[in-house]
């Protein structure tokens, strides 16, 4: 392990040596002890809600929300708990994105893969064209 392996952690700052974790050794104590206390919590209140579950905890929202994508809070058996899409806001139960915003990007994706093939095609003279007709 050199220098180069010096990082700054993203939660407190402090300079560690980076190694399979992504924050300080400290910081992933911290975490695990977070963890700990939403997961204990949860087992007594099924019914519990992300910002309940926060409040209760003292664990961030952000932090719970993580702990649900990376699959250490498994929210099936919990009917109450959603966490917010990343672009809206919007409360879901699984991905990245609510089913309105997930829809929204693939059209734009459709249509922008519709233009680039377009253009491509205008570019080797394929398609219609208009002044073909002698018109402008």
């Amino acid at each position: 392990m050199g220098i180069g392996n010096l990082q700054n952690c993203p939660r407190c700052g402090k300079v560690f040596v980076k190694g399979t974790k992504d924050v300080c050794p400290a910081c992933d104590r911290e975490i695990e002890e977070e963890y700990q206390r939403c997961a204990e919590y949860i087992r007594e209140h099924r019914l519990v809600n992300l910002y309940e579950l926060s409040e209760a905890t003292k664990v961030s929202v952000k932090q719970i929300t993580k702990f649900i994508k990376e699959g250490r809070i498994s929210i099936a058996e919990l009917p109450n708990m959603t966490y917010p899409c990343e672009s809206c806001g919007e409360p879901i139960r699984e991905g990245k994105l609510c089913p309105s915003c997930r829809s929204r990007l693939e059209k734009g994706i459709k249509q922008a893969i519709e233009m680039q093939t377009m253009k491509e095609e205008q570019s080797k003279g394929i398609g219609f064209r208009r002044d073909f007709l002698g018109k402008d």
